[in-house]
């Protein structure tokens, strides 16, 4: 079952290593590198994508409210690389991070409590991503560290899906097992229709109906990239109904 296990330090921390080693990867690629997890991107696409992506967060959280607030995203300033500018946004929102109250409001996009402790955990697993993004184009690539990972996994679960987020629209009925052999967690969820709901894992066998109807293993890491549609779930232990894990897919 999803739960928040971790704090604001914990993403933190997850930042401050991700970002610098997303920061060398764009520096050492030539900028019109394809990013092949990410089709038609280059690395300067993927370096902009995430620096916009820390200004806005930035933006969100300047604002103080529950209320979303215009999106305008910033022209890369002249005379800067794309890592440079990764860098000095990076830098900034780092600080802002650092005196973040958890629980003082700001909007975010999904159905839970509109609390800046939203916007930490969203940037440790964007950067996270990307991160592994940006080291497969200079092939490179090394998993998410597994804590993180499984914390990720859970924020597809509990975040984007509930946001109706998925990858494509869809009807999926059925219950879905996900388990990380290298975290100690696993999580059962149930598709019904275009909704999810996440289900107790010590109920879950209780009932004849909850039983899983497809069930996938790997590492945490694993299993975070094939939800967010960078990996096959092919590479993973899949057994049961295949058709699915497209009603998972998020990215």
């Amino acid at each position: 079952m999803s739960r928040l296990h971790h704090t604001k330090d914990f993403w933190i921390g997850a930042l401050r290593t991700e970002g610098p080693a997303f920061a060398a990867a764009v520096s050492e690629a030539p900028p019109e590198t394809p990013v092949l997890s990410c089709p038609g991107w280059t690395v300067t696409d993927l370096a902009h994508h995430l620096t916009r992506t820390y200004v806005w967060a930035g933006t969100v959280l300047s604002a103080g409210s529950t209320s979303r607030p215009e999106r305008r995203d910033p022209e890369p300033p002249a005379g800067l690389t794309p890592a440079q500018w990764y860098v000095q946004e990076y830098e900034r929102l780092n600080a802002l991070f650092d005196a973040l109250d958890p629980e003082a409001p700001a909007w975010n996009f999904a159905p839970q409590p509109k609390k800046a402790g939203f916007w930490p955990r969203r940037m440790a697993h964007e950067t996270a991503v990307h991160r592994w993004d940006a080291q497969l184009a200079i092939a490179a690539g090394e998993p998410i560290e597994a804590k993180l990972a499984a914390d990720g996994v859970s924020e597809v679960l509990d975040t984007w899906l509930p946001a109706g987020r998925r990858t494509r629209p869809g009807q999926w009925h059925g219950v879905v097992q996900l388990t990380a052999t290298d975290a100690a967690q696993e999580w059962y969820l149930r598709l019904r229709g275009e909704g999810i709901a996440l289900l107790d894992t010590a109920t879950i066998l209780d009932h004849d109906d909850h039983r899983a109807r497809a069930q996938v293993t790997g590492t945490a890491s694993d299993l975070l990239l094939a939800l967010m549609g960078r990996v096959s779930f092919d590479t993973l232990g899949v057994a049961g109904d295949r058709g699915l894990l497209d009603g998972l897919r998020v990215g």
